[in-house]
């Protein structure tokens, strides 16, 4: 059966306070959970990145956020797409993600990435080293990570980072400890340690590209000796959906004259339509022979707009 997940890129809302901005936030992810989503995500950054909207928009603190959906929600699976592997310790890191499991009975996934956003390093106080170290960084995080999530105390020897008889008791609740995912598309590094290290990835792309991302992929996991099936692969996109094709089209149109995206290149990014033409978009893409989707709404987006994608996907179950 697919996974379908629902990312939250934004916290502006009309009219909400901030005061209420939470309650906004955990009444969408419950939206999410009855509308039969199998995950939920929001963003690791500090400030609103810049193909959502302005720095100066709303932002909370990921993990914190998630922890309060925790206690709101009680099937769907929480997680940030993705943890910047820069912002935390790898050791704190794993606290964090194995608190999350515990608060949610069992729910959390642990989104990581190798970290992309200079500009809100250098603004926070981030190192922000080459790409080379940052993906030595990614490597000893999903070991000691994995370490901890398996073991009450842990001694690891990385490239940059290590821990000697870090203790992790609790342990989480899943068994094996939450699930890892890897995002992004490169495909001599992030591809590789996908296929060593996650059980879960995610990408972005037309089908052409994803199409190659999988094989790219399969060939990774044959080297290293791992069945690809073993791994839940996932494309993230953004979904507008609305009761009739009329309505999703001035959607749409509203939200590539926001962001001046040429026509040419709006499907790579951007699926539109009711019920009926959604599920048949996801059913195009989960052809080609991934394991899930992952989409987000644009800025605003009701629980309302939620439940209708979640009507859509439900076809596909």
């Amino acid at each position: 059966m697919p996974h379908f997940g629902l990312q939250l890129p934004s916290f502006t809302f009309r009219d909400v306070p901030d005061a209420e901005l939470f309650g906004r936030i955990a009444t969408i992810a419950g939206a999410a959970e009855d509308a039969g989503f199998d995950s939920f995500w929001v963003m690791d950054h500090y400030h609103q990145i810049p193909n959502i909207g302005s720095p100066s928009e709303p932002m909370l603190e990921a993990y914190t956020v998630l922890s309060g959906v925790a206690a709101r929600t009680s099937r769907i699976s929480l997680g940030a797409l993705v943890t910047g592997v820069t912002y935390r310790n790898p050791a704190y890191l794993a606290k964090v993600v194995t608190t999350l499991d515990i608060v949610s009975s069992g729910r959390a996934i642990l989104g990581i990435g190798a970290a992309w956003n200079a500009a809100e390093s250098r603004a926070y106080g981030y190192e922000f080293p080459s790409t080379a170290e940052r993906f030595d960084r990614l490597e000893d995080a999903l070991q000691i990570c994995r370490s901890m999530f398996t073991h009450p105390q842990s001694t690891v020897r990385g490239k940059v980072a290590q821990v000697d008889g870090a203790w992790n008791v609790p342990q989480p609740v899943q068994p094996g400890g939450p699930k890892i995912l890897i995002g992004g598309g490169g495909e001599r590094k992030t591809l590789r340690l996908t296929a060593s290290y996650a059980d879960m990835w995610n990408g972005f792309g037309d089908a052409a590209t994803m199409s190659h991302k999988l094989e790219v992929l399969r060939e990774h996991c044959d080297a290293v000796g791992r069945d690809p099936g073993q791994i839940v692969t996932t494309r993230l996109g953004t979904l507008i959906v609305a009761e009739t094709m009329a309505e999703a089209e001035r959607r749409k149109r509203e939200w590539q004259q926001q962001r001046g995206i040429a026509e040419e290149s709006i499907e790579a990014r951007l699926w539109w339509g009711d019920p009926d033409a959604i599920a048949g978009q996801a059913k195009a893409m989960l052809d080609i022979g991934l394991g899930g989707l992952l989409f987000n709404m644009p800025s605003g987006s009701t629980p309302d707009d939620v439940r209708l994608g979640g009507e859509a996907l439900a076809m596909l179950r």
